[in-house]
């Protein structure tokens, strides 16, 4: 379901990595921000939302990293340049990121930073949204949320803008070791 999922998901501009550890995920998102020009600056900010990933490796082992901020704030978010944050399923018929993302912190990270870095458990694509209801009840999800690729609209005089409404570019980095069922 992987390169369905990737398939899908590139055809709408998202960019699709998979890495087996989540050492390989860190070395991945820190040669990124790197790459990315990430400091200690507005407009040049990164913010890593808290959830299950970052408890996984611990915070303090991505210490010290100019720009990275790990306290998500509004005014931070969006002043961010990248932001990243987990997600908890991957629909393969539809290229769509799900998460229930309840904590605002995941929300800001994922919704108002230019770059959007998505960490998704290799284990958690599902094939289609039947297979993803089968496995989260939207009855007792507070915020569900879908993201299909970057932002973009039409809505202007039918030309089609890429991030207005949200992230310009969008990168998925699945992560085998986390295996499934996180949330």
């Amino acid at each position: 379901m992987y390169e369905q999922f990737k398939a899908r998901a590139v055809g709408v501009g998202a960019e699709v990595h998979r890495v087996g550890t989540c050492n390989d995920a860190v070395e991945f998102v820190l040669s990124f921000l790197k790459q990315e020009g990430i400091a200690e600056a507005p407009g040049s900010y990164a913010v890593w939302a808290k959830g299950p990933f970052l408890e996984a490796v611990g915070q303090e082992a991505l210490a010290g990293v100019p720009g990275l901020g790990f306290e998500v704030t509004r005014e931070r978010a969006a002043q961010a340049k990248v932001g990243i944050s987990d997600m908890s399923f991957a629909v393969a018929d539809t290229g769509s990121l799900v998460q229930d993302q309840a904590a605002p912190d995941q929300r800001l990270a994922s919704a108002l930073t230019g770059i959007h870095i998505a960490l998704v458990p290799s284990g958690n694509i599902v094939a289609d949204k039947t297979a993803l209801f089968a496995r989260i009840n939207p009855k007792t999800s507070r915020y569900i949320a879908f993201i299909t690729g970057p932002s973009r609209t039409a809505d202007i005089e039918r030309v089609l803008t890429i991030g207005v409404h949200g992230p310009e570019r969008l990168i998925v980095l699945f992560v085998d070791e986390l295996g499934g069922e996180q949330r």
